[in-house]
């Protein structure tokens, strides 16, 4: 599985949401099930199961930001917990891939979210996932 951050506006523009759309939509179509703009999206998680040359992948859609700037910080750090809390309670037992949520176009800090993913998926078997 892999888990992404992206904003409350089911757009899917840019960064890892971009390349997550364009390599599997059925994750783009699970978000676009969600209400756009719904700040109570915030922190929660939508998913899909996306078929792949070699069976499915689950694609988890963290809301870990509200909205999307480039040059400030507008990740939610307390969104990150609560996602990764529902992953952890959701799938625990399986292998997750990770990009750096976060920590690129929302502006966040990387030590401090891959932190908070250690510490919300303790035990659980977790790769560092770069999507070119």
């Amino acid at each position: 599985m892999i888990v992404h951050g992206c904003n409350c506006f089911c757009i899917f523009g840019a960064g890892i949401a971009k390349q997550i759309r364009e390599r599997f939509p059925a994750a783009y179509d699970a978000d676009l099930a969600t209400e756009k703009g719904d700040a109570g999206k915030l922190g929660t998680c939508s998913y899909a199961v996306c078929p792949t040359s070699s069976g499915s992948v689950v694609v988890v859609n963290a809301y870990t930001q509200f909205g999307f700037a480039y040059g400030r910080t507008v990740v939610d750090y307390d969104a990150i917990e609560s996602c990764f809390e529902w992953v952890a309670q959701q799938f625990a037992g399986e292998r997750i891939g990770v990009p750096r949520i976060g920590a690129g176009l929302a502006g966040g800090d990387w030590p401090i979210i891959a932190n908070i993913i250690q510490r919300e998926l303790v035990g659980e078997d977790i790769t560092l996932v770069e999507l070119p």
